[in-house]
Formats: C-alpha cells, structure tokens, sequence
C-alpha cells in the first residue's frame, strides 16, 4: 500500500511539474492529458502528502520525548497521543481513497444494453431499462446521448449503445455491470404465467482521445444501410458504419444517424472505449487475480439482480437487500446505487487492509 501511494505521489509531483513546462503549455491534447490526470490523482497525492508530513512530526515528537529538555520532553508527550490518532484517522482515510477505482471521476462512459434469454421479452426488459437509466441520469443532471440501437417489432431492443457524460458518472454507474433478470407476465402471454428473461449491462469508462491512439490503418470499415424493424431502411444509403479492430478484434457498429459521418464519429467512440477497457482489464487482471470476486469486476455473466413485477420487489444479490421496484423503475436508482457503493467500499478496504496486513508480516 505504501508503495503504491509512494508512486502516485511521485508521479502527482511530475505532473505538477509539467504543468508549469512551456512544452507542455504549447501542445493544447498533451496538456489536457496532463491536466485530467492530476486532477485524478491530487485527491489522494495531496492526502498522502499531508499524511507523510505528519509522520514526520511524530517522529520529531518522539525525539524529543527522549531527549533531556524537560519542558520539550514533557510537552511532546503530552501531544503524541492526540498527533498518533490524527495519524490513524488520516491512515483510514487514504485507505477509502485508495480503494477507489482510478476511473472513478470520469465525467464520461459507455453503456451496453443486451437482451439475453427470453426473446421479445428479453428486448422489451432492455428498453425498460434504458427508461430507468435515463430517468435516473436526467434525476442527476446527467446527459443521454443513444450511440447505437437495434430495435424490434415489439417496440423492445436487441441491444443499446448509449454514451452517457456528468460529473464523477462513471463512479456511480460502474457497478451496474452484470445480468440482470426479470420476473413478470409479458404483455403478450395470454394465460397470465409468469416468464423470466434476462439482459446483460455493461458500463465502460470512455477515454480521453489522447489516452488511445488509434489510426485508420488500425481498423477496417464497412459500411451498410442502416435498418430497422421488419427490414424497414431508415435510410436508403449506406450510411451505417462497422468497424474491425485489427490487433484485438473487437467489432463496434453505429446506425442510429442518418449520417455517415456521424455514425463513424460515434462508432469510433465505442471502439476506442472497448480498446481502453480490453487494455485496463489486463492490466487489472495482472495486479490481482482477486479481482474478479469484487463488486463492478464488469463480468456480465454474474447476475446481479432480479426485478420481481408481480411482487414490486428489486433484490440486488451482491448485498442481498430488497427495493420497491416501481420506485426504482421510475429514475429513484439512487437508493440502490448507494447501498452497491457502500458495499463495494467495504470489500475493497477490506482487501486493501489484509494486502496492507500481508506487507508487514
């Protein structure tokens, strides 16, 4: 732990330096680069920073508690207890910091939507969905940008690609990650039995341009016509874009424009998204191979929760704690992201505390 922080503090400290560097101020991409990722860190550099100068004040407190000056002696005892309980309050403090996700303030992410088992059904959950997501973001003042969208007869969809953008959403979001499973009559099941279907969500941090360079020479496009529905062409031109990432072969497509030009602009940013994830998942992967039985580990075979219609009842499985459902269904998400986000807390502390513990042994 303390190595990590050690590290984090020597890179805040350059780019404190880079800041002020005239060859820095003169590229506007590499400054912004720079900017963000000093913002990201000084929340828990500048807490480190103030933790490393106050176990230097303890340490010049217990010199002089075993020196021969009476009166320096006396009044550094007396003021130890008090400077060891700012050092263990502080100490917790870095470990909440700490245990956050280094994405967790990006202001922008991507949001996967896909129906699984169940068929219509299945699509029709993922719209209702996308209805709870964006009335939770509009609740929080967030924007909802649709960047791809394969819609059904039934007014459902097979898969939804959202960009979502607002101040620390990724931290909100990122544990929404998972399966997801309902529980209720569909509209078209005459008989009135109960059906479960199912639908996975994936929440991705969206990069900065500079954070993934990718040239054309690094992807094949495709282009097709756009269709909706029934085979119905929202336009008759081939203005729906398919990219192919060479090195990885991760497949991204837009079609929600008319406009060629802009479904490549969104295409290419789920791809670069989808690129800096497969990136930070092995890298994630190497540090820890614990990592996977955290809250958020992204894993969409996991089911996360159910939503029990006839019972008005969302159970979240990783806290085993129940929501009214229609509440939920209606944007008030916030209840459930907090009880997820005070969970996950508690599983990373706990985990940064036995690495901690393990380190000194």
């Amino acid at each position: 732990m303390r190595d990590q922080l050690e590290a984090k503090l020597s890179r805040f400290e350059e780019l404190e330096r880079a800041l002020v560097d005239p060859v820095v101020l003169a590229d506007q991409s590499r400054l912004s680069a720079v900017a963000r990722e000093h913002g990201t860190l000084a929340r828990l550099a500048l807490k480190y920073r103030q933790f490393v100068a106050l176990e230097r004040e303890i340490a010049e407190h217990v010199e002089m508690a075993a020196g021969d000056d009476p009166d320096l002696k006396d009044l550094a005892k007396s003021e130890l207890p008090s400077l060891r309980q700012r050092r263990e309050q502080e100490w917790d403090e870095l470990l909440e910091l700490g245990s956050d996700d280094e994405d967790a303030d990006r202001a922008r992410c991507i949001m996967e939507l896909r129906a699984g088992t169940g068929g219509d059904e299945a699509a029709l959950f993922v719209r209702d969905l996308y209805e709870m997501y964006r009335r939770y973001c509009t609740e929080q003042g967030w924007d909802v940008e649709v960047l791809d969208a394969s819609p059904t007869e039934l007014g459902g969809f097979k898969e939804l690609v959202l960009g979502l953008s607002g101040a620390a959403i990724y931290r909100k979001l990122q544990h929404e990650s998972g399966g997801h499973r309902v529980q209720r009559v569909p509209d078209t099941e005459t008989k009135g039995r109960i059906h479960t279907s199912a639908a996975t969500v994936a929440v991705l941090p969206e990069p900065e341009d500079v954070e993934v360079s990718l040239s054309s020479d690094e992807y094949r496009k495709d282009l097709f016509c756009a269709s909706g529905p029934g085979g119905q062409h929202v336009n008759k031109t081939a203005s729906a874009v398919r990219l192919t990432h060479m090195e990885t072969g991760i497949v991204v497509q837009c079609q929600d424009e008319k406009s060629q030009h802009k479904n490549l602009a969104k295409a290419l940013r789920v791809l670069k998204t989808r690129i800096y994830e497969y990136r930070r998942q092995i890298e994630h992967d190497k540090r820890s191979a614990e990592r996977k039985t955290l809250v958020g580990s992204g894993d969409r075979s996991q089911r996360i929760r159910t939503y029990n219609f006839p019972q008005n009842r969302l159970t979240d499985h990783r806290i085993n704690e129940s929501f009214t459902l229609d509440q939920v269904m209606a944007g008030r998400l916030v209840l459930v992201i907090e009880a997820i986000e005070q969970h996950a807390r508690e599983l990373r502390r706990s985990e940064m505390e036995r690495s901690a513990k393990a380190a000194t042994t």
